[in-house]
């Protein structure tokens, strides 16, 4: 099997022009591309027709395969399938490493959310339990002004309506996505109302108090609170990511027995796949690919799931926060120690 290579994107590569309805592709010297099997390469890649200043890599295995700029002035790439994979799977096995770090950042984040001023550390543990529990994408300042969608650094007052210990979401989410949300907690509740009810010049809903002033909260300072806290280079980014996996492979224990024909199980997936979708406003594709670790349906392939997760779902009276913990050491069971006590096999 070919290798990859490295590509350099500052180097010599097949350019495009437009050329009616489609696209011409030119080498090095300008020369048009008429091997059939390059330009079937090239079409493989799906290049956007609104990208600009288009570089395709002359080489079928490099590991950038083209790059250009988008519609908004940003530098989009198109990576080879393989080296995808390779990331793909390097960064799900950072992701248990993320998960082994929680216990410690949960224990923190209470013992922040505990306090009864409006500091950076409350503010930001707040913002980390939200993240935890619901699921947010971070958001950009940037992507904000220009898109009016927004993440959880950049939601507005507006966004936000407190009912008891529940907070609902209702904002444009990337994509321009309408987006409802609600996570239940007191300690949460106390601190959004708090932020929604203060009387300052800043819109943003997170903010916190220095001295007399109010100081927005970006979305750097949250990626900052998490680095700190777990001690890794993991960000807001990651609880999405590992929180797709541990609700795919929750919902694929709560299926209960499936048959072993593999057309039952890839259906029951289909249909999982599409739930966890839906919780983090996601398409199935997207979630399948880059959220939900692969491994968790190769275990149920295999007929292997968590063990008790019914039980353990009556049995919680606090309701997923307090069977969270459980469910992800089950998970990383799961994937690592296809022998562990905390797993089941289905019929």
């Amino acid at each position: 099997m070919a290798r990859l290579r490295r590509s350099d994107c500052s180097g010599p590569g097949i350019t495009r022009r437009r050329r009616g309805k489609g696209f011409q592709f030119l080498d090095e010297d300008g020369r048009a591309i008429t091997e059939p099997s390059v330009v079937e390469r090239i079409h493989e890649l799906a290049i956007p027709p609104a990208w600009k200043e288009v570089w395709i890599c002359p080489y079928p295995m490099g590991h950038i395969q083209a790059t250009g700029t988008d519609a908004a002035g940003r530098k989009q790439y198109r990576y080879h399938e393989r080296w995808r994979q390779r990331r793909d799977a390097e960064k799900f096995d950072e992701m248990l490493d993320f998960a082994r770090t929680l216990p410690i950042l949960r224990e923190r984040v209470a013992r922040d959310l505990a306090a009864d001023d409006m500091s950076r550390e409350r503010v930001l543990a707040c913002a980390a339990r939200l993240l935890d529990r619901g699921f947010f994408r971070i958001g950009s300042e940037s992507y904000a002004e220009e898109n009016d969608t927004y993440g959880l650094a950049t939601m507005k007052k507006r966004h936000v309506l407190i009912d008891g210990t529940r907070v609902q979401f209702d904002y444009e989410a990337k994509g321009g996505q309408k987006r409802m949300q609600s996570v239940v907690d007191p300690g949460v509740a106390e601190v959004v109302d708090r932020l929604k009810r203060r009387r300052s010049g800043i819109d943003e809903l997170l903010a916190y108090k220095e001295g007399r002033r109010w100081r927005d909260v970006k979305s750097a300072d949250i990626n900052d609170y998490v680095k700190e806290v777990t001690g890794g280079d993991f960000s807001a980014k990651d609880f999405r990511t590992w929180g797709a996996t541990v609700l795919a492979a929750w919902f694929l224990a709560l299926t209960g027995q499936t048959s072993g024909a593999r057309t039952a199980r890839k259906r029951v997936q289909t249909r999982v796949v599409k739930d966890v979708a839906r919780l983090l406003g996601n398409t199935p594709a997207v979630c399948r690919s880059s959220y939900i670790d692969p491994r968790v349906f190769d275990r149920h392939d295999g007929g292997l799931v968590i063990a008790g997760a019914t039980d353990l779902l009556v049995e919680a009276e606090g309701g997923w926060p307090e069977i969270q913990p459980t469910v992800e050491r089950a998970v990383i069971a799961l994937i690592e120690d296809e022998r562990s006590p905390v797993l089941e096999r289905i019929v």
